[in-house]
């Protein structure tokens, strides 16, 4: 009989959820629109997401508590794209564009 090694099965999914949270984070700190740094925002959700199913799936004894929190980033991500994109709207009706930098005048 032959015995697996658990972190053999792990790896792979714990180097793409690596990947997209530094291609997410990087992703934020290129983008200068709000739509690119809201499409970073969910590539990083994405990647913690993938984390958690991974770890739940091969270390815990009941895979479905990772499902569940995963369940609740995806609430949370659909939430958080459809305020932004209201925001977006709002700051293109004011200022005709999308860009961060347009931000600073709403200082004051």
């Amino acid at each position: 009989m032959t015995v697996w090694n658990l972190s053999t099965f792990l790896q792979p999914y714990l180097i793409i959820a690596i990947m997209l949270f530094v291609i997410g984070f990087f992703g934020i700190l290129y983008h200068r629109t709000i739509i690119g740094m809201l499409i970073s925002g969910e590539l990083i959700l994405a990647g913690a997401s993938l984390n958690l199913v991974a770890f739940s799936r091969f270390l815990s004894p009941n895979p479905v508590t990772g499902q569940v929190f995963t369940l609740f980033i995806m609430g949370l991500a659909a939430a958080e794209a459809s305020i932004v994109l209201a925001l977006i709207v709002a700051m293109y009706r004011n200022y005709q564009s999308v860009h961060a930098s347009t931000l600073n005048e709403l200082k004051g």
